[in-house]
């Protein structure tokens, strides 16, 4: 196979979307489509590869439980924090170069985690893992999108994006199951080297760079007030485990991360080159597929986590055991992403979206029956898949919508923010949904609390997702707006 030809878009028009030559069916445009969703697998597998690792984490580096909690969300608050400054990135300075950028930082990272001899420092490796993956991923779809043209061709490209990244965070127990019982946990974080090297040459022998045209201005202040804001909120939500809501210590890092995402906002309409021009939520499908996302989001990750830690707390499964217990649920997420193609234009995006959520919201009422006694098919198999194949249907049409109703020129910003969306919107999820947990267990360690405790945040999980389909029924278009 040769080299793509190079397409120099530097002169475009701010209005001219960059494109790859060839039809929708080229090799060379399929190729992108793999490169681009394969570093999403990476970088969306990482926010939960770590969880059956925790427990070994915690033992052999001596970290605390909130500390654990961080090694999650230390990565996700990064990602999500980031990840507009990103996508502005990509569209400024090439999506293809900050695909390498991002990747090589990513791997880089993931060596120093995992050679971690202090807590510390496993915390600061995914912190940059973060850092890494905010750069990485908003280029993923930008690339995909911009070599692919619209229509079926592009739904189907942005569906097997969807399936894969979804499938990544699914695949994350699997994954790193298998790695714990068979290495250590250090591996969870090592196995992205080798996968990591090969992508990043074939992006750099493949992929094409594309840009858009105008300055090159970054609005770095922004990007830290959207980061620190977010993740003071996230501390805030977490101390509430052990302080409760209306403690000092949680009351004031909840205040003071609202406060920096106000002044984020105020300082978006005067910024010279905003890192999120206010104006593309007046788009309304922008605007809703981003916040219904989150939602979903906010669910999804939680249902991961205690997923996991039920299977290995309370049954007593071994990390490979409950990793191989998750694979129905990722292959039904893949399933469900890959059968969203097909229903659009049957249904239109809208009608979509809601049967997926409803579906997830089924899976949700189900897991929260769970009980120290349950098997392996009503107590994880049945529910799980119901969770992730719903919300897999679900979050394709809110992807397609989020990034085909932006302008060409904000590509980048669109896939930016609806993977911030995701991301962002599962870090505080999960804080929310552990504190729901925390509250009921209340200090106990027999199956039965644990198991309440879990539950809780299933029956949670499953009231907001009810709210999300009746946000989704009457905010997001009809069939006007289906891909």
């Amino acid at each position: 196979m040769t080299p793509m030809p190079r397409t120099d878009t530097s002169k475009a028009t701010p209005s001219a979307e960059p494109s790859l030559p060839g039809s929708s069916g080229s090799p060379r445009l399929w190729l992108v489509v793999l490169l681009a969703s394969a570093g999403q697998f990476l970088v969306v597998l990482d926010v939960s590869v770590v969880n059956v690792a925790l427990p070994s984490m915690r033992t052999d580096l001596g970290l605390t439980a909130s500390g654990l909690q961080w090694v999650v969300n230390a990565y996700s608050i990064a990602f999500a924090g980031f990840m507009l400054l990103g996508g502005r990135a990509a569209d400024l300075f090439g999506r293809k170069s900050m695909f390498v950028v991002g990747l090589g930082l990513f791997t880089a990272a993931s060596v120093a985690g995992g050679v971690a001899q202090e807590g510390w420092q496993l915390l600061a490796a995914r912190a940059a893992q973060g850092l890494g993956a905010a750069v990485l991923s908003p280029s993923t779809l930008t690339l995909l999108t911009s070599a692919v043209p619209a229509g079926p061709a592009r739904t189907r490209a942005v569906s097997t994006w969807t399936a894969v990244g979804a499938a990544g965070g699914a695949a994350g127990g699997f994954v790193g199951g298998v790695l714990v019982d068979l290495f250590s946990w250090r591996w969870v974080l090592l196995i992205n080297v080798p996968i990591g090297a090969v992508i990043l040459l074939g992006a750099c022998l493949r992929l094409t760079e594309s840009r858009v045209a105008g300055g090159h201005r970054l609005d770095l202040l922004g990007a830290v007030l959207v980061t620190a804001g977010l993740g003071t909120l996230a501390y805030g939500i977490v101390q509430t485990e052990e302080a409760g809501w209306g403690a000092p210590e949680t009351v004031l890092p909840l205040a003071a991360g609202a406060l920096l995402l106000a002044t984020f906002v105020f300082w978006e309409t005067r910024a010279a080159a905003p890192l999120m021009p206010l104006r593309i939520f007046r788009t309304r499908a922008v605007s809703a597929a981003n916040a219904t996302m989150a939602l979903c989001a906010s669910t999804t990750f939680g249902s991961w986590f205690f997923m996991t830690v039920y299977a290995q707390n309370v049954l007593g499964y071994t990390p490979l055991q409950a990793g191989l217990a998750l694979v129905p649920s990722s292959v039904s997420v893949i399933a469900g992403s890959k059968l969203a193609p097909r229903l659009l234009p049957r249904l239109g995006s809208r009608t979509l979206a809601v049967l997926g959520v409803l579906i997830g919201a089924t899976g949700f009422a189900w897991q929260s029956t769970m009980t120290p006694d349950s098997g392996y098919a009503t107590g994880i198999l049945v529910p799980g898949v119901l969770m992730m194949f719903g919300i897999g249907l679900g979050s394709t049409p809110l992807a397609i919508l989020a990034t085909t109703s932006a302008p060409p020129s904000e590509a980048g910003l669109a896939s930016g923010l609806i993977n911030t969306s995701r991301t962002m919107g599962g870090a505080l999820g999960l804080a929310v949904l552990s504190t729901v947990a925390v509250a009921r267990i209340s200090g106990a360690t027999t199956p039965a609390s644990l198991t309440e405790g879990y539950a809780a945040a299933f029956q949670v999980g499953a009231c907001v997702l009810l709210g999300t389909a009746a946000a989704m029924a009457v905010w997001l278009p009809g069939r006007e707006r289906k891909a």
